[in-house]
């Protein structure tokens, strides 16, 4: 056709391609919450299912036993909240890895955007994500909580960080799984590790403290910094500002208690700035190997 523009086969337009094809999108993420739940008994309620298991494994080991209840005011309200952003997090990340692998046998078929696999496999988390939602919403409600604006704002750049981080690293892994299946293994490695690398389970208090006893000031204070950094440390702290503080005292009193200093002024911009950085480097790499998919595959 005249004046069509032409390009390179193999390539496309990267994610504005995803935004042109959201039928497909829409497609794709019926198809994997149907194949996910074909002959399951329960279907959309192990979105209740596990996370409460694990809820009630991690408040028994660390609340009861350890006694983060007697620490920690509402802790089953900071422990949940920090969990259900957590969970979204591993669970879109892990299916997005290996989203361009489990899809191959369509990739080698047929042409169309192949962000859309990532992308979907987000999606799909995201309604995962929902059901966790709304029984923590009831459990805060049940705690007295009774947001104001800046404290839902917090929540949905909480879960905008964590959603642009999962499709960032998705778009690489993804990618990178194609030509090294290791990557699946390391992905494996960093979901062990990202429940217990923020303030999950535990106090930004204690993550402080503890540096400052095993190493002194100064570089307790680098260390400190590093893991503030970690984008998410700032979405899970921005779910505790959001969930969690107003069912507290504590903001009453001494408000530091309760999440970091300059959380909202400081570190959320950092927070998105991260996320909006690895979104890119993941479209970028992604790009850069998506040509060779059919063949790899």
């Amino acid at each position: 056709m005249a004046g069509a523009e032409l390009t390179t086969p193999g390539f496309g337009g990267g994610l504005r391609d995803v935004l042109r094809s959201r039928y497909l999108l829409r497609l794709l993420v019926a198809k994997e919450l149907k194949v996910r739940y074909r002959g399951s008994v329960l279907g959309l309620l192990w979105s209740y299912v596990k996370p409460g298991v694990q809820f009630v494994v991690f408040w028994f080991a660390l609340g009861i036993f350890l006694g983060m209840n007697r620490n920690t005011e509402n802790y089953p309200i900071y422990l949940f909240s920090g969990i259900v952003l957590i969970n979204y997090f591993n669970e879109a990340l892990g299916n997005a890895a290996r989203s361009i692998v489990g899809n191959g046998g369509l990739i080698k078929k047929i042409y169309l955007p192949r962000e859309l696999f990532p992308i979907a496999s987000v999606w799909v988390s995201a309604v995962h994500f929902v059901p966790q939602l709304l029984v923590l919403l009831v459990a805060c409600f049940i705690g007295g909580w009774s947001p104001g604006f800046v404290q839902i704002a917090a929540a949905v750049v909480g879960f905008t960080i964590v959603t642009l981080l999962a499709v960032g690293l998705g778009l690489f892994f993804g990618a990178a799984n194609v030509y090294f299946r290791d990557s699946e293994n390391f992905v494996d490695m960093l979901l062990m590790i990202a429940t217990w690398a923020s303030p999950v389970l535990y106090s930004w208090v204690m993550v402080r403290d503890g540096l400052f006893d095993a190493f002194g000031a100064g570089t307790a204070q680098v260390l400190h910094t590093i893991y503030q950094t970690n984008p998410l440390t700032i979405a899970v702290e921005l779910f505790h500002f959001a969930f969690w503080m107003p069912t507290t005292s504590s903001p009453r009193t001494d408000p530091l208690l309760v999440v970091p200093p300059n959380l909202l002024d400081v570190w959320t911009p950092i927070g998105l700035g991260i996320a909006l950085v690895v979104i890119l480097a993941g479209q970028f790499t992604f790009r850069r190997l998506e040509g060779r998919f059919a063949q790899e595959l």
